[in-house]
């Protein structure tokens, strides 16, 4: 996966610098981490599977091994809090842009961090801004798609689905991570060269 990343990725920035994890507790847990030892701006954290990922309002997030998407990209803007409302929204747009530029399905967002489709979680977004006053320090982008999956826990089988079971074909994770990275640079750019 690191590799095909890596070979994939066409941005100057955002996901030039990958650090990868076969296996992790949680992509956020350890983005925060390497945020506080001032890892390199743009960098994601790709995990292929999680034991712990964190949703929001510290809900678990289930990822299956070697089906779905789990990465955290730690970006340092350079710009006040103020600047970056609707962030959230935007950030969930490239990811519902970048299905449907790939692939051309369309999944809908349930404000302000949801994409669903036919009714259920397809995935979600998480994003947390760590701030001294209104200068933020850094920011962690979560995000996490089911897309390979083809069986969920119990509790989840009636509100979350992944492309696979929806669309009924394989997808590339990889593909899809390069390509959210290329949109998400777009937006971000300004903000934190």
């Amino acid at each position: 996966m690191k590799e095909k990343i890596n070979k994939e990725m066409k941005t100057s920035i955002i996901g030039k610098n990958l650090v990868y994890y076969d296996k992790v507790d949680s992509t956020q847990v350890k983005a925060r981490e390497l945020a506080e030892e001032s890892i390199e701006n743009g960098t994601i954290v790709v995990a292929n599977s999680q034991d712990n990922g964190i949703g929001t309002h510290d809900r678990k997030w289930h990822t299956g091994e070697g089906t779905n998407i789990a990465f955290t990209l730690i970006i340092y803007p350079k710009c006040n809090i103020d600047k970056l409302e609707h962030f959230t929204l935007d950030i969930a747009r490239c990811m519902v842009d970048s299905i449907w530029d790939l692939y051309g399905y369309k999944l809908n967002i349930k404000e302000p961090n949801d994409l669903i489709y036919n009714g259920k979680k397809v995935g979600g977004i998480l994003t947390q801004a760590i701030s001294l006053g209104s200068k933020i320090k850094y920011i962690l982008i979560g995000v996490g798609i089911n897309v390979n999956e083809t069986e969920f826990p119990d509790e989840l089988k009636n509100i979350a689905t992944s492309l696979k079971i929806e669309f009924k074909q394989d997808f590339s994770r990889e593909e899809i991570i390069c390509e959210f990275c290329k949109k998400i640079e777009i937006i971000l750019i300004d903000k934190i060269k």
